[in-house]
């Protein structure tokens, strides 16, 4: 009987440890501070593993329920993404406080936001469903083929311009992964908005990220037929000022850009646009309407070229637009299907355009 009793002591400061380590806070029971989990109690714990298991109700689906809410700010958001109910997603809350001992969540009337204690737990609780997660999909991987369901993030211009090709092919290569595609100019965070892979262009600057090199774009000048018509094509730089160009708001104004002809020559000219964008999706669109010269990535106009509804002008003068990457949770182990598809896009984009040397990096 001594034994016994010693055993049940052993094992709730066993629990009340896990709830320690969970919340990052060293709780007293009796006036006793409680220890971390260590080799003593490994018998006792692995002899009882179904009593310590029921004394920690919280289930996987209740912690991303937790994460999901913590994520979208709201119990029907959350709801939701996960296709349950409000009043599951709710009860699943209330659950995991209760195994807990703790308030994770403050109720507003509107909303609810993650207390202190709360905040400190997503924040282990969404590292660890991640590790989980991508535990499960290598053990699945090495006995199946790569399935399952990819969120993907493209800036606006390359999502319309590029990624629909890409998408159709990859489908057909591997019908068994379904796909969310966002278009979006905004740096959408990963882990939030649980994206599997970011194709973005810029320098290697984000932080907690992989970056994989996918290719070094050149931004170029690009007019339709009709505007050549009517207004025939510059044979030097200088003579784009007799010309109605289209430029990308960040680019234009006198501060000039740098060129290059890809050989060594570089020349600094100041441009003044006809039509001012924000993004080069509408640039293209408006130089397809015959408004003028514009100025384009390659990526963008290489479909508009092979159909013959644009021309390039000044080859081969451009300047260096920013590197695509792909970018994904550093730390991680990518799924095969996250991996493959990075693959794809990368021998996709090398059949059009020129790529340097792979590279990779952690952002």
């Amino acid at each position: 009987m001594e034994a016994e009793s010693s055993f049940i002591e052993v094992s709730k400061t066993g629990t009340f440890s896990l709830r320690a380590a969970l919340l990052d806070r060293t709780p007293r029971r009796g006036g006793v501070e409680i220890r971390p989990f260590t080799a003593e109690f490994e018998p006792a714990i692995r002899h009882h593993m179904v009593a310590k298991t029921e004394t920690f109700s919280g289930s996987l689906d209740d912690l991303r329920a937790f994460c999901a809410v913590v994520d979208l700010g709201t119990v029907t958001a959350a709801a939701a993404s996960l296709r349950e109910t409000k009043g599951s997603v709710s009860r699943r809350l209330t659950r995991l406080e209760t195994a807990l001992g703790a308030t994770l969540m403050a109720r507003h009337p509107r909303a609810v936001s993650p207390t202190a204690e709360g905040l400190a737990f997503y924040v282990k609780a969404r590292d660890s469903l991640g590790l989980l997660d991508t535990a499960a999909e290598a053990a699945r991987d090495a006995r199946t083929v790569p399935a399952g369901h990819l969120r993907i993030t493209t800036a606006v211009d390359f999502g319309i311009e590029v990624m629909p090709e890409i998408i159709a092919s990859f489908r057909a290569a591997y019908p068994q992964i379904t796909i969310d595609l966002l278009h979006s100019d905004a740096r959408l965070d990963l882990a939030a908005n649980r994206i599997d892979l970011a194709l973005r262009f810029g320098r290697a600057e984000e932080t907690g990220y992989h970056a994989a090199l996918i290719l070094k774009t050149r931004i170029g000048f690009y007019a339709a037929p009709a505007y050549l018509a009517r207004r025939p094509a510059p044979k030097r730089l200088v003579e784009l000022a007799g010309h109605d160009l289209i430029l990308s708001q960040e680019r234009s104004g006198s501060a000039g850009i740098v060129l290059g002809n890809g050989q060594g020559r570089t020349q600094q000219i100041s441009l003044a646009p006809a039509i001012r964008v924000s993004d080069f999706a509408t640039a293209l669109r408006l130089t397809l309407a015959g408004a003028g010269i514009g100025q384009i990535p390659s990526t963008v106009a290489a479909r508009s070229i092979e159909a013959g509804a644009l021309v390039r002008v000044l080859a081969p003068w451009a300047r260096e637009g920013g590197a695509l990457r792909a970018l994904s949770l550093a730390g991680r182990e990518l799924p095969a299907r996250v991996r493959v598809f990075r693959e794809h896009v990368q021998a996709e984009m090398a059949k059009r355009f020129a790529i340097e040397p792979d590279e990779s990096s952690a952002a």
